[in-house]
Formats: structure tokens, sequence, C-alpha cells
């Protein structure tokens, strides 16, 4: 099953119903100021394609606003950009569907080259092309009325509307996530941060664009390697007669348990192996070694080895 999730791309489900709510009431608030703005240049049948694209940007700025595609060049560019190109091969290619063909393929490839791929952007490349007489008449026009006013109108809504919250602040730059003082900490000490180089070596070496930031990328790794290092034991947490597992909590677990410890030195200890290829097996190491190899403590209950929860 997790793999058929894995092929069909359904994802790890990670925002609450919170977050749910507030995109979708960004989204509707968004959308609702560029249809009446759409709707003064250009009409409401005309403004339908045009809108399409504004709502596909919607859903990136208030459902992803720290994404790299919905950050404001992008955003600007993207959309302004490709209607250039719509309007331009609109005007210089006779045939409707190569028009509209060649108006996508060439925003796509510019809009990589200018580092502002928006994918809403196609959209209104497309509708530059196929949009009908309004558009025509409008022109180069069209670029700025309605598709630039549009995008900054979507883009200060997504300011205005995410900032009361701190952690969704648009664009990234304003969030938590972007600054230097949220570095994770715990009893382990401060993180270090990843230096830039080897952020943008991992993000090119994926070959392919990955919708990311970096401040995000950093924090996922900082969040992660915290966690790993807050579930593992310390030498205070290795204690007489309890139970330690090594590896998975099946057969190829091993278990040891701490049957003493030295009188002389607190820090070292006697342990029993209770699974495993050395069964019944005895010898003694330092309780800071110990913990380095154990990595959960396990209880036996109702005939089982469970790990212990704290």
């Amino acid at each position: 099953m997790h793999k058929f999730l894995q092929i069909v791309g359904i994802q790890l489900d990670t925002t609450s119903h919170k977050e749910k709510i507030i995109s979708a009431l960004g989204g509707f608030l968004g959308i609702f100021l560029i249809l009446q703005i759409t709707d003064l240049f250009v009409g409401a049948a005309a403004g339908a394609l045009i809108v399409a694209s504004m709502g596909a940007s919607a859903v990136l700025l208030f459902a992803v606003p720290h994404g790299p595609l919905s950050q404001p060049w992008p955003l600007l560019g993207g959309h302004v950009i490709s209607a250039c190109i719509g309007i331009s091969c609109r005007l210089l290619i006779a045939d409707t569907f190569t028009a509209a063909a060649a108006a996508v393929g060439i925003s796509i490839a510019v809009m990589y080259y200018l580092r502002c791929i928006h994918p809403p952007g196609g959209a209104s490349a497309l509708s530059a092309v196929v949009s009908g007489s309004e558009v025509e008449s409008l022109g180069y026009m069209f670029v700025i009325t309605p598709v630039l006013l549009n995008a900054l109108v979507i883009l200060l809504m997504a300011f205005v509307f995410n900032y009361p919250f701190s952690w969704r602040r648009y664009p990234i730059a304003l969030a938590d996530v972007y600054k230097a003082d949220t570095a994770v900490k715990s009893k382990h000490g401060q993180l270090g941060r990843i230096p830039r180089r080897d952020l943008e070596y991992a993000l090119k070496s994926m070959q392919s664009f990955a919708d990311i930031s970096e401040a995000e990328l950093e924090k996922i790794y900082q969040t992660a390697t915290e966690h790993n290092r807050a579930m593992r034991l310390t030498s205070k947490d290795i204690k007489l007669g309890h139970y330690y597992l090594h590896g998975k909590n099946d057969d190829t677990g091993v278990i040891r348990r701490i049957i003493d410890e030295s009188s002389d030195d607190k820090n070292m200890i006697i342990y029993k192996v209770i699974t495993g290829a050395e069964r019944k097996r005895t010898d003694a190491m330092s309780r800071s070694d110990f913990a380095r190899w154990a990595k959960h403590e396990v209880i036996f209950e109702n005939n089982e080895w469970k790990i212990k929860q704290d």
C-alpha cells in the first residue's frame, strides 16, 4: 500500500485543520478581488481564462506560501513575462494551436532561465493566445491590465492575509522559518547551520527543480536531526536492571540487560545479552559507550518486547 501511494503521488499530510481553513479563506478573498478587477477591464467572458491562471496562483500563495514557486519574483515574473510571450505568439503566429503551444513552451524555458518558474504563468501565456477578440484588442496592454494588476493584487493580499500568522508570513523572508534565531535547541545544544554551498550542492544534485526553499530545507534538516538526537539515550538513561535494544524491535534486534555496576567506577557496567546470536553472554563497558550502542529502552509486556514510551 505504501508503494502504491508513492506511485500515485499521495504524500504525507502534515497540515492541521486550522491551516487548511486559513488557506481556503485566503484563496477565497484573493480571487474575489481578482474577479472584480478583471471584469472591469476585459469583461466576465474573456476574463474567465485569465482568472483561471490567478486561481492557480491563489493555491500556491495561500496553501504553499513558503514554496519557491510562490515567492514574489516567480509570481510577478512568471505571469508578466509569460503574458508578453503569449501576446507576441498571438501576433506573430497565424495558427492558433501552434501559437498557443509555442507560448507555453517558450514561457517554460524563459521562466527557467530567469529563475521565476510559476506554473500559473503558463496559463497566462495560453490565455493571451486563446481568450478572444477582447484580449487581442488590448494588445500588450493586456500584460499591464489585467495580468500585472491582478498579480500585484494577489501579492498584496497574500502579504496582508498571511502576516498575522507568524509561521506562514509571506514572502518566506518574513516568516519564522527564515529567521536566524530560530535554530533548534535542546539539551544537546544548538545545531550548527548548514553552509549555503552544501545546500546548493544538495539541490543541484537532484538535477531537476526542487519545490522547496533553502530555508525550509535547512529547517527540516535541523528539526529532523534534533529529533534524532533527542531520541538517543545518554549515560544517565542507562540504569541497573533495565533492558535496552540495538536495531529493530524484531528477530534481528539485540537486547541487553544491565545486571551490575562497578562499585569503584559508577560509569562501568556489566550487561547480559538477552536476545541475538550471543544470547546469555556477559560483558562490561562504560555507560557512555553502552548509551551509544543502545537505540531504545524496552520492556517485556504481554509476552513480547515493547519499546518503552516516555
